[in-house]
């Protein structure tokens, strides 16, 4: 098969599987419906530290998002170790390679496109919420971040399509990802020193800041994350070269 018929083998995949189909629309509902439940009900003249950061503020949601993303990257991989499915992808793809990248390419360019929607929705709908207290596009790193928090959703996508490909369980990876990216930080917190930094979640998260504290600026912690998603998507490859199906 070409790369072309590949890519669009995989995207009918994700478009006819409901668990993962489901958990990309998930993605943008949440994010939209805490973001407007959350923003809503905030009394921008509180004091109340949520407002320190007036960007970070727009992006609250964004938390709930990474789950959603966590879960559409697992599920849109482990459907492929469900009932054998692997190995009648594998004898109309017999190039692992191929097979590997288009999936990989499909879920993370359906990731980035949902999450760029979801982003700019969240935010501009967060912001029409704010009224006078919010701020517009043009605010200092709105733009940025908008943009970066949309590439940090597909890197997380693909960082859990790369952990599912190696476990080849997406319990297993669920188990693992969403700790590491809703506990583990804050439990180890300053412990860690500056280790705390460089975990997926808080380093992708530096792009949604006004002005980022800390050793990773907005950019560099985007690169963290994509580190992150690489090493994930390595280990993944090397499971399925050297695995039988």
């Amino acid at each position: 098969m070409s790369p072309t018929a590949v890519l669009h083998a995989e995207w009918i995949k994700i478009r006819s599987l409901r668990a993962s189909l489901g958990s990309l629309l998930a993605l943008a509902v949440v994010t939209l419906v805490i973001t407007a439940l959350v923003l809503g009900s905030l009394d921008p003249t509180d004091g109340s530290p949520v407002h320190e950061d007036p960007l970070l503020r727009a992006f609250y949601a964004l938390n709930f998002a990474q789950v959603a993303a966590l879960a559409f990257g697992t599920t849109a991989m482990s459907c492929e170790y469900a009932h054998h499915a692997l190995r009648l992808s594998l004898t109309a793809v017999p190039r692992r390679d191929l097979f590997y990248l288009a999936k990989a390419a499909v879920i993370g360019a359906a990731a980035l496109l949902v999450g760029v929607v979801t982003v700019f929705g969240s935010f501009f709908l967060g912001q029409a919420l704010l009224g006078e207290h919010g701020i517009g596009i043009g605010g200092p790193g709105a733009l940025r971040a908008c943009l970066g928090g949309a590439v940090g959703l597909a890197l997380t996508a693909l960082l859990a399509t790369g952990v599912t490909t190696l476990l080849r369980s997406g319990i297993a990876t669920l188990s693992i990802l969403i700790p590491l990216f809703l506990i583990l930080s804050f439990v180890i917190g300053d412990t860690a020193g500056g280790a705390a930094e460089f975990l997926p979640d808080r380093a992708g998260r530096q792009i949604l800041h006004t002005d980022p504290e800390g050793a990773l600026g907005p950019w560099s912690g985007l690169g963290v994350l994509a580190l992150w998603a690489l090493a994930a998507l390595c280990a993944g490859w090397w499971s399925l070269r050297r695995r039988d199906a």
